[in-house]
């Protein structure tokens, strides 16, 4: 049973995201595609995040939830200077 509510989740998720951002991928090459697919799944986290935050009254505090995750910080600094 275990098995079976994990894929039950992945296929619940894909249906999601398939409904909302429509079923097929833009680009043709494969990193495009990646990428295209990875910024879905981003958008769709986001908006699940925000819903939730609605319907449940859920407070995030992302400022002070940020140095939990030091390796998701950008340095802006060095990324300017590249460009």
């Amino acid at each position: 049973m275990n098995h079976y509510h994990k894929r039950s989740n992945a296929e619940s998720t894909f249906s999601m995201l398939k409904r909302k951002f429509q079923n097929k991928l833009m680009l043709k090459n494969d990193v495009g595609q990646t990428n295209e697919a990875l910024a879905k799944v981003l958008c769709h986290n986001i908006c699940v995040l925000i819903q939730e935050m609605h319907e449940t009254g859920l407070r995030i505090d992302f400022p002070e939830s940020a140095h939990l995750f030091p390796a998701l910080h950008i340095n802006l600094g060095k990324f300017l200077e590249k460009v």
